[in-house]
């Protein structure tokens, strides 16, 4: 958590971020070890971290993450917690994640094969393990190659290049997106519309506000703004805390 900081200003890395991953796993200690190794390979973004175990599949459904590291067994009351997620999840989801079992014995194994996990890493995991996976997971899982969008007003179409979308702001039932270049685009779709067509380093952090995370550059908690190439400030809210948090987790220090 990061209550106790006023001010952060975030140094993004240029490298292009491809995947996105999520946590679940009720061990703090355990998640810091994963998130660790995780800075080794910065094509990653984690955008989230799941402790509770009730609201996993609620998450991934919201978050949509590429892949899911799940620690197994998940909490010492429930050994097939993890498993029955897996499976819950089928019901839901067009697209499943590829999911990666962390575990302190090969005693789950055959479940979580059985379950639809796709990897399967003993504890403590070492960097050559992890890579190793994403590895794997990076053949099954090319990266996406979308660059641009189509946005429509009336019979007008215009190309936007996603590199160049800075944030969008919801008007009503219509969406402004702001360009780098200073340019407004205005799009006859609602901001929730491409919160969820818009691909992972977009976040919501306010009602009315999505942000390219490319281009945040401070993090002020005491004024709940989100400043953007170190000029324009948004506000954000509690709601979405859990995304502000997830672009504190990709600042380079």
């Amino acid at each position: 958590m990061f209550s106790y900081l006023d001010c952060i200003t975030l140094i993004i890395p240029a490298t292009n971020m491809r995947y996105s991953f999520l946590i679940i796993d009720d061990d703090e200690l355990s998640i810091e070890e994963t998130m660790r190794l995780f800075e080794n390979f910065p094509n990653y973004f984690c955008v989230g971290k799941i402790k509770n175990s009730e609201t996993a599949v609620e998450q991934i459904c919201k978050l949509k993450p590429q892949l899911v590291l799940i620690d197994v067994p998940f909490g010492a009351k429930d050994k097939g917690l993890s498993f029955s997620t897996i499976l819950e999840l089928h019901q839901y989801l067009d697209s499943m994640p590829y999911f990666i079992a962390l575990a302190s014995s090969p005693d789950y194994a055959l479940e979580a094969i059985q379950s639809g996990i796709s990897d399967y890493v003993l504890k403590p995991s070492h960097l050559h393990q992890l890579g190793k996976c994403l590895f794997k997971f990076e053949k099954r899982n090319p990266p996406n190659t979308t660059s641009t969008i189509c946005v429509k007003s009336y019979s007008d179409y215009q190309f936007v290049a996603l590199q160049d979308i800075v944030y969008l702001k919801a008007d009503n039932n219509t969406t402004d997106i702001q360009l780098s270049s200073g340019k407004t685009v205005n799009a006859y779709k609602t901001l929730k519309h491409f919160e969820n067509s818009l691909p992972f380093y977009f976040l919501r952090i306010h009602k009315s506000y999505i942000v390219n995370i490319h281009y945040v550059s401070r993090i002020h908690f005491s004024k709940s703004k989100c400043y953007l190439n170190y000029n324009e400030a948004l506000p954000f809210s509690l709601s979405y805390r859990g995304n502000i948090d997830a672009i504190i987790r990709k600042m380079d220090i």
